[in-house]
């Protein structure tokens, strides 16, 4: 019994200071420099080092890295006597030829330990993703286990360093990005998001798709349509506008929410749609050799504006009216970006060569190879039926 208990008192001892110690693993916030958000840019300009020498010698592409970090000094409760920081972030760029190399090369200039678990958006600038593959541009960051597979990826025009600057000091760049984002839902001009952990699949599948695109000048940013990234090269191919988005959401489905603006063909009068409920379908058609697709759109909605005073918003002659205006819009919107996609860009973004791949898996076998140039080719027709369910409270 006495030998049990002296058994007892040693293992009390020998686990005890394992409930005294707390989180082994934890670190001082004063220590930490939490990075929220990242931009790479190709550098094409002058560089310092023997290292970043030595690449450019040897032809290898180099990338500005710029992180943005924010550390107890940028936020008002680490200031001495609270008072306001000259920014609520700080930006640090270093460059070279492979991402994790430069990222610890930037730990020569920061005091803190680098922390990306609250990563919230990487942003690529347009030159970058014209000259390398996007694949190993971003090898790192999809491979590191760090880094959240829910932070958003977007393209930048111009330098992706800018769209993590801006002209007020008390708002965080790489926050305000997200939060841009969260209006997908409320307008069809902006994608939806696009995150780590969806971008590798698009990578892999080797079909081609958008990325937002985002604009900076002189402090402010802006959503302003997306890149068109091609599935073979994985390289940025061009831009499309905020209508053309617009067009790809109604074919897509992704039209939960927004508006459609349209004319009163009489008056010339503006009469505006919301969108309730959207359905769509794009159906392939294989006889012989001749493939062709129709794209089927529901949509149901409300009349939210409308300047047309010689009508009633009450009256079904005008609603019937509305319809075919909303109706005619939308086609336009499609036809629209699919004069773009097919004969400019020549590359499906819109999920055409998925659809026959479904339907039709032998042909798809055999032209899959060349799909782009096919479907650059092959007639499209798009049927729009629009439901008008509501008219709001206001008319005669």
């Amino acid at each position: 019994m006495k030998r049990k208990h002296r058994y007892s008192q040693y293992l009390l001892v020998m686990t005890v200071p394992f409930f005294l110690t707390g989180c082994w693993s934890s670190k001082e916030i004063e220590d930490l420099g939490l990075i929220v958000g990242t931009s790479l840019d190709l550098e094409t300009g002058d560089v310092s080092s023997e290292e970043q020498q030595d690449a450019r010698y040897a032809n290898r592409e180099l990338l500005t890295i710029t992180n943005q970090f924010v550390t107890s000094e940028t936020t008002v409760s680490g200031t001495r006597e609270g008072a306001l920081p000259e920014k609520a972030y700080k930006n640090v760029s270093e460059t070279g030829d492979a991402v994790l190399p430069t990222l610890r090369n930037m730990l020569l200039k920061v005091d803190k330990h680098s922390f990306a678990e609250h990563s919230k958006v990487i942003i690529i600038g347009e030159e970058l993703a014209s000259t390398v593959n996007l694949q190993q541009t971003l090898d790192f960051f999809l491979r590191e286990l760090e880094i959240r597979p829910s932070g958003l990826l977007l393209i930048a025009q111009n330098q992706a360093s800018q769209a993590l600057e801006t002209n007020e000091p008390t708002k965080i760049p790489a926050f305000q990005l997200v939060e841009m984002m969260e209006g997908h839902e409320r307008t069809t001009k902006i994608l939806p998001p696009m995150t780590v952990a969806k971008l590798e699949g698009k990578l892999y599948s080797d079909s081609s798709f958008l990325l937002q695109n985002v604009i900076a000048e002189n402090g402010e940013v802006k959503f302003a349509g997306a890149a068109i990234i091609e599935g073979k090269t994985k390289k940025l191919r061009g831009f499309v506008n905020e209508s053309d988005i617009e067009g790809i959401a109604w074919m897509s489905g992704d039209a939960k929410g927004g508006l459609v603006k349209g004319f009163d063909e009489e008056s010339g009068a503006p009469i505006v749609y919301e969108i309730i409920s959207t359905k769509s379908k794009i159906i392939p058609h294989v006889k012989g050799d001749q493939i062709s697709f129709t794209i089927k759109i529901q949509s149901e909605g409300r009349i939210a504006e409308h300047w047309v005073l010689s009508d009633k918003a009450f009256d079904n002659q005008f609603l019937k009216k509305a319809e075919k205006v909303f109706e005619k819009e939308i086609e336009r919107l499609v036809m629209k970006v699919l004069e773009k996609t097919q004969h400019e860009f020549q590359t499906d973004v819109s999920g055409f060569g998925n659809k026959l791949r479904i339907n039709y898996p032998r042909v798809w076998q055999k032209i899959k190879k060349e799909w782009d140039q096919t479907f650059s080719e092959v007639p499209i027709t798009c049927e729009v039926n629009v439901s008008i369910k509501d008219y709001g409270t206001s008319g005669d």
